[in-house]
């Protein structure tokens, strides 16, 4: 949760779920659809999928029990080479360089690494230097306090805008700060205009009910619930005869939606639908009516959610 998230945001969503999801027996054996529903709200849906797809893993591959070697924990779904360190380090004690967000920043700025930290020659050199930097397995640091202090030097000293260079335990040697260079360092990511993408919601609603769909397992909001989506220039009419077998009246257009995403900007375009006629064979198991509040109690997309809300 805290990979992409706040820990002011975090801290009651982990509550919550670790209230209904106690341990990874429970986790896995938990439906997909009340994962997402506890992680809703969070964004990066994909997160969930991982962690859910880890529990079965765990239960399946290493009988319910977390692995201890690093090798084994990074080969788990949605853990990575410094995730796997960062656990093996602070459950077992075990040595590994880690390289979060923060800890690219301090060294690219105490080893004064040039070039946007995402490139791959430069992410090479900043994993040479947090490998460097390990204390000796002979030594006395213990690497869950080292670890800890090289987030925590990142997190609140050597901070992403007005560092505390005098604050800095190891200013003494930092190539950035001797240049000149920390406003500098890392490099930001090179910029480019992202994609847009625009698409048109359908707010059907039935006698007090709202329809929604299911989304595939994979792409934005994968196995999220939402609402129908249609072309922004598509005739509503004509896809609700088509796809559902139903007839339909155009109600009132609602504000637009702005969204954004990593690698692209999305507008969503609400429009209330009133259905004249819905057969039964437009009754599928990836579509569900709900009561406005029953659909916010729902895994939804933190822009449904939002739309959901003014209605």
């Amino acid at each position: 949760m805290l990979q992409q998230t706040q820990v002011a945001t975090v801290i009651p969503y982990y509550e919550r779920f670790l209230a209904s999801f106690p341990d990874v027996r429970a986790l896995a054996a938990a439906r997909e659809d009340r994962v997402l529903e506890y992680w809703s709200g969070l964004g990066y849906y994909r997160r969930a999928h991982h962690l859910h797809a880890a529990a079965k893993t765990i239960l399946a591959a290493h009988g319910g029990e977390f692995p201890r070697d690093p090798d084994a924990i990074a080969a788990l779904p949605g853990v990575g080479r410094s995730t796997a360190a960062a656990i093996a380090a602070f459950a077992h004690g075990t040595p590994g360089a880690i390289l979060d967000g923060n800890v690219k920043r301090v060294l690219a700025r105490h080893r004064g690494i040039a070039g946007f930290p995402g490139a791959p020659k430069v992410a090479a050199k900043l994993w040479a230097a947090a490998e460097a930097l390990l204390p000796s397995r002979g030594g006395t640091a213990r690497i869950e306090t080292y670890t800890q202090a090289l987030m925590d030097l990142g997190a609140t000293v050597c901070t992403r805008t007005k560092p505390r260079c005098g604050d800095c335990p190891v200013a003494g040697d930092c190539v950035a700060r001797r240049e000149d260079r920390v406003a500098d360092l890392p490099t930001p990511r090179p910029q480019k205009a992202l994609p847009h993408r625009a698409l048109r919601l359908l707010v059907i609603e039935r006698a007090g009910t709202i329809l929604l769909e299911k989304r595939p397992g994979a792409g934005i909001w994968a196995g999220l619930w939402s609402l129908p989506e249609v072309d922004v220039d598509a005739d509503v009419v004509a896809h609700c005869r088509a796809r559902f077998g139903a007839e339909v009246e155009m109600g009132d257009v609602l504000p637009p939606i702005e969204h954004g995403f990593t690698h692209f900007r999305l507008t969503l375009h609400p429009q209330r639908i009133a259905p004249r006629a819905w057969p039964p064979r437009a009754e599928s198991p990836g579509q569900v009516w709900l009561t406005r509040e029953d659909a916010l109690a729902a895994a939804l997309p933190a822009p449904v959610r939002k739309l959901l809300r003014t209605l």
